[in-house]
């Protein structure tokens, strides 16, 4: 799924963020607006993750939801 596709679903796909990561907030989900930057920022944040993990669970999340 591309960066695009991404925001153009984004209002859709909150829920399944919100699934996969928890611990991000309804509020925080609002500002990311289906920035794969904005959301692998604050995976790192706040799960403690190293840039490429999170970017490569932000990957497998999209390959996932590539409907």
């Amino acid at each position: 799924m591309n960066k695009e596709i991404i925001e153009g679903k984004w209002n859709q796909l909150k829920g399944s963020v919100q699934t996969q990561w928890g611990k991000l907030t309804d509020d925080e989900i609002d500002k990311i607006e289906g920035d794969a930057t904005k959301l692998c920022g604050l995976l790192q944040e706040r799960y403690g993750k190293s840039k490429e993990a999170a970017e490569a669970e932000i990957e497998a999340w999209q390959l996932r939801h590539n409907r």
